[in-house]
């Protein structure tokens, strides 16, 4: 079954589907060795991503695999990055949830509001008891946001990620609908 993409406001940004103007702010980022230092794929080098990416978008909507928003900030229209609800899995009731957010933006709990906005929206619009998410254990940062999401961690994921021969480990992440607080 297919999934709408919602539209979210919050008290300082807005959750939107992608549209073309988004073209190169999405390039910057996805292109920015420094954001996705800790990132399971390594920087874009051709603009051609940026009609895959626009593309990956509408498909894993009209699949119902889950959304991907833009956030943009409410008074400015200031491109952020993107927060995703994917992986969604009707059976057992289960999804992931990922953000990627421009450097400019970190430090202002923006991936925090923004991903509480898109897990309200997913807790209240499906029957989900259940979502994961990843975060690199280099990235204090996004397991911190997702802390303060409610989510626990549940263990690691053992070299997970080998990224320009960079080995890592993740984190593993988990939120249950009982656990959900708003």
């Amino acid at each position: 079954m297919p999934l709408t993409t919602p539209t979210l406001e919050t008290e300082r940004l807005r959750l939107r589907p992608f549209n073309d103007a988004d073209g190169e702010d999405l390039f910057a980022l996805q292109s920015d060795g420094f954001v996705l230092r800790y990132w399971d794929s390594p920087p874009w080098t051709d603009r051609a991503s940026i009609a895959r990416f626009m593309a990956g978008c509408l498909r894993m909507a009209e699949d119902g695999g889950g959304v991907r928003v833009a956030i943009e900030h409410n008074t400015n229209q200031e491109f952020l990055g993107w927060c995703t609800f994917n992986s969604w899995n009707p059976d057992f009731r289960s999804a992931s949830l990922g953000f990627c957010l421009n450097q400019a933006a970190w430090g202002h709990g923006y991936a925090t509001e923004a991903a509480r906005a898109l897990l309200g929206w997913a807790f209240e619009t499906l029957d989900l008891n259940r979502v994961q998410a990843e975060a690199d254990t280099r990235n204090i940062a996004s397991a911190r946001v997702l802390e303060k999401l409610g989510f626990v961690r549940e263990g690691t994921l053992r070299e997970d990620c080998i990224v320009n021969s960079d080995v890592s480990d993740s984190w593993i992440y988990g939120l249950l609908r009982r656990e959900w607080a708003n």
